[in-house]
């Protein structure tokens, strides 16, 4: 659900509107909505809007081709002056965008890292992984932080890949099929730190499939509803 306050510009005096696009399953959205909320109960005026509801689209898309921008999930946004914000930033920074700071891009990579090897990987693939690192880091030295091969070597590292998450609106017994080969794999990886247990990851499929299985007719309505009802509100219309 959209939230939304009002603040006045202190140079113009007018309304500005700042705009949070999320999406529903975004990793980074999830972590930033914490300090979103905080932001607004300090009486930050951010309208919260929900990237998958074809209004709020629209809305991204308009902003998106008006400003020449390009970013996906979480996109913060004014949409008056243009200034953004695109991924996660912590609440410094977003306070900076708040304040009508400009904030510049966080520096990208030149293309992806090479695959780390698996553990136990032949001596072969770990050398031609190590040129390919080194390649790779040369090309990327405007990057932050970049880690030594023997750094990234010495991490935990799982003997295979885990097998793929199962479909969306996959059966019972295909969830039962995925747990069996997911603890097999998980057991032949104990050394990695922090795994789940399958049956639990089946459970948070489940959810995220419920949560993204669209509305019916009258939800819809109902939501559309109370979106114009805040928006009009947030133009000063009663």
């Amino acid at each position: 659900m959209a939230k939304e306050t009002k603040t006045k510009s202190k140079e113009q005096n007018i309304e500005s509107p700042w705009y949070y696009f999320y999406s529903v399953g975004c990793g980074f959205c999830k972590k930033v909505d914490p300090i979103i909320d905080e932001l607004i109960k300090e009486g930050h005026d951010i309208l919260k809007l929900d990237i998958s509801d074809s209004e709020n689209k629209k809305i991204a898309e308009e902003l998106k081709n008006e400003y020449k921008a390009q970013c996906g999930t979480p996109w913060f946004i004014n949409a008056e002056t243009g200034k953004q914000v695109c991924g996660f930033r912590e609440k410094d920074i977003l306070l900076k965008w708040l304040a009508g700071e400009d904030i510049p891009a966080p520096p990208r990579p030149n293309g992806p890292m090479p695959r780390v090897p698996f553990l136990e990987a032949p001596e072969k693939e770990i050398k031609k992984w190590k040129k390919d690192y080194k390649k790779w880091t040369e090309e990327n030295s405007h990057l932050p932080n970049l880690q030594t091969e023997e750094q990234i070597l010495s991490r935990p590292r799982p003997k295979s890949e885990p097998p793929r998450p199962p479909a969306p609106q996959s059966t019972d017994e295909q969830y039962e099929a995925w747990v069996k080969l997911y603890d097999k794999w998980k057991e032949e990886n104990s050394h990695l730190p922090n795994l789940q247990p399958g049956n639990l990851l089946v459970e948070r499929f489940k959810q995220q499939s419920q949560q993204n299985k669209p509305q019916n007719s009258n939800d819809r309505i109902s939501i559309l509803e109370q979106k114009l009802d805040k928006l009009m509100k947030h133009f000063g219309v009663k």
